[in-house]
């Protein structure tokens, strides 16, 4: 039996989707091939059509150091993967569904995402989308499903004078007052609006309604909810790429920075989640509004574990600035029913719809490693039924500081944390868990060992 006589391990692209694609798109002439590392940060490189059937056929060769780069795309020698490891090579396979049209980038192009596996085709367990896969596996066991949508909030900036917000290429307008929910705010950006759902269909993502957020030239798009957590983050993924290069496409810079702004509120990640039974039924489904005991022991594992999860939900030195009272941002491990002064939110709506929102994240969080923690502390929790006692009612930001509940406000703290925690080592795997540490532990240092701008505005003539 040849190659392509083989059946296609589950996970990986078969063949006869990349001809079927190339059949129903003989204008793609170009393909940009990505994967996401633990950093969030997408690579990969462009190749020709003819080049893309070899990816579907076998794989394409990715170097091991790939998985192991800080976010400026430095090496990391403690990672284990840089020369100790010979910068060997891993298997970068195609994932179903991802060969789609890209025309952010050009009409001509389409993008494929890779995950990486070992040369015996093992998948590489420090690939993040590997670590979701092993924590969503947990749940069979349960016989239970999670159910997951990710919702981003990112802002626009003018591309030549950065950290600006930009004028409206419609009106011209440049807003400075926040106008949460604005129509005239969407309407002021509509050219980009309209491009973004127009590439996202082509692309395969489904993108639902878009507001304008609780700053100027903040917005967030909504996805749908999926049955499959991995295709949930996937679709993340994408979204981000989509954002990002649409809005290049119109002179303008988005950011999905944690805290791109003074004084504004940050840019979260807000992670949906509830569980289906094995009839498809949500199990979380109650008419208490306060949700069953399965609802309250997976927000008792969320609050359990936060600490020990906060360096995969704000990776970054900026992450921790967007922790601020009454910008709508959670600063203490709390819960309530529709209440958005709280960390996890039990949403209002009928029995049938009840989740939650977990409101901890960053949008500059890798979604497929926040989904991954997420879920952990979801099957900790019901595991060991924990209770998460009283949800908060009224002001959950005067009650935290009443109460003295905080959250890990500083970065090395949390990877402390991190670093020691057992929960997520078992959870994430070993390897990952090493790798991730010793990444983030060198960018602190790293990004610590920088003097700014700030150093001298506070010091040079006061010390």
């Amino acid at each position: 039996m040849n190659m392509q006589q083989k059946a296609t391990p589950t996970g990986i692209a078969s063949v006869e989707e990349c001809d079927a694609f190339f059949a129903a798109h003989p204008e793609i002439e170009n393909v940009q091939i990505f994967f996401v590392n633990q950093s969030g940060v997408p690579r990969g490189k462009n190749l020709r059509k003819r080049d893309v059937r070899g990816i579907f056929e076998y794989a394409r060769m990715i170097p091991g150091t790939m998985l192991a780069l800080d976010i400026n795309g430095e090496d990391v020698e403690e990672s284990g993967l840089v020369m100790s490891d010979g910068d060997a090579d891993r298997l970068g396979r195609p994932v179903p569904g991802t060969l789609q049209p890209a025309r952010w980038l050009d009409n001509d192009f389409a993008q494929v995402m890779l995950s990486v596996y070992e040369l015996d085709g093992a998948p590489c367990n420090v690939d993040p989308r590997h670590v979701l896969t092993s924590v969503v596996d947990r749940f069979k066991e349960l016989d239970l499903t999670p159910v997951i949508a990710c919702e981003l909030e990112f802002y626009l900036m003018d591309q030549k004078t950065p950290g600006q917000g930009p004028a409206s290429p419609v009106s011209g307008h440049r807003s400075k007052h926040i106008q949460a929910y604005g129509l005239r705010e969407l309407d002021d950006f509509q050219p980009f609006l309209d491009d973004l759902y127009a590439f996202g269909e082509a692309a395969g993502l489904p993108l639902e309604s878009a507001i304008s957020e609780n700053a100027p030239n903040q917005f967030e798009v909504g996805l749908v909810h999926r049955a499959d957590a991995l295709r949930a983050t996937d679709e993340a993924q994408v979204f981000k790429r989509l954002v990002k290069g649409t809005a290049m496409r119109h002179g303008l810079e988005a950011t999905f920075m944690a805290k791109p702004h003074n004084g504004l509120a940050g840019s979260g990640q807000h992670l949906h989640v509830s569980l289906a039974d094995e009839n498809g039924k949500n199990a979380f489904a109650s008419d208490d509004p306060t949700g069953n005991d399965l609802l309250k022991f997976a927000i008792g594992g969320m609050k359990a574990l936060l600490g020990d999860a906060m360096a995969i939900f704000a990776p970054n030195a900026n992450s921790y600035k967007r922790f601020q009272a009454n910008l709508y941002a959670p600063v203490a491990p709390t819960w309530g029913v529709n209440n958005r002064t709280v960390s996890f939110r039990v949403t209002a709506g009928p029995a049938s719809s009840r989740h939650v929102e977990h409101r901890i994240c960053g949008a500059d969080a890798n979604s497929t490693l926040a989904v991954a923690a997420l879920l952990a502390a979801i099957h900790h929790g019901i595991t060991h039924k924990i209770d998460p006692g009283a949800p908060i009612v009224g002001d959950g930001y005067t009650l935290a500081a009443e109460q003295g509940l905080s959250l890990p406000r500083h970065w090395n703290l949390a990877l402390d944390a991190f670093a020691n925690s057992t929960a997520m080592r078992d959870y994430l795997g070993p390897r990952f868990h090493q790798m991730f540490t010793a990444i983030k532990r060198s960018e602190y240092d790293r990004y610590h060992a920088q003097v700014t701008e700030l150093d001298y505005d506070w010091y040079l003539r006061n010390a």
